[in-house]
């Protein structure tokens, strides 16, 4: 999984655009009312995903700051390491909690519909452009050790 995406309910159709968007980018997005199957325990399938992404997406509204099950998905992101990306709106970046001012936020601020696709496109060629990174290292390693296999 490349992304995951924590929001609170509020949130919503924020979410889905942003589902949308890095889907239709090539990378594999989670989002719970999208991705998850009808019937499935969501609790531990949506903290497996967290667990599984290399990239933690929040839309941290004051709505999702207040979440506490958006605070523990963050808290699960920070312990496992993860690439965090806040995205703000509603409040300011230095107005989060003050683990979350760790990581530079995208600040959605006043921005208008084209502004705020702009930054929502630089975020998904980061992730991109490290996903290829990843590839082009593992790449090396594989055909280093059929060098060295020999």
């Amino acid at each position: 999984m490349d992304v995951f995406i924590s929001h609170a309910q509020a949130d919503l159709p924020l979410a889905q655009f942003l589902h949308r968007h890095l889907s239709q980018e090539g990378l594999s997005a989670y989002l719970a009312t999208v991705s998850m199957a009808p019937g499935e325990k969501w609790r531990q399938v949506i903290l497996d995903n967290l667990r599984s992404s290399t990239w933690v997406i929040c839309l941290a509204s004051r709505a999702a700051c207040e979440s506490h099950w958006v605070m523990q998905e963050m808290g699960v992101a920070i312990g496992a390491n993860k690439k965090l990306v806040p995205i703000v709106w509603d409040v300011a970046p230095h107005e989060l909690p003050g683990w979350m001012r760790e990581y530079q936020a995208v600040n959605l601020g006043g921005a208008n519909q084209e502004e705020a696709r702009a930054a929502i496109d630089r975020i998904s060629e980061t992730i991109k452009s490290e996903k290829q990174k990843g590839v082009v290292i593992l790449g090396m390693v594989i055909a280093g050790l059929m060098v060295f296999g020999r």
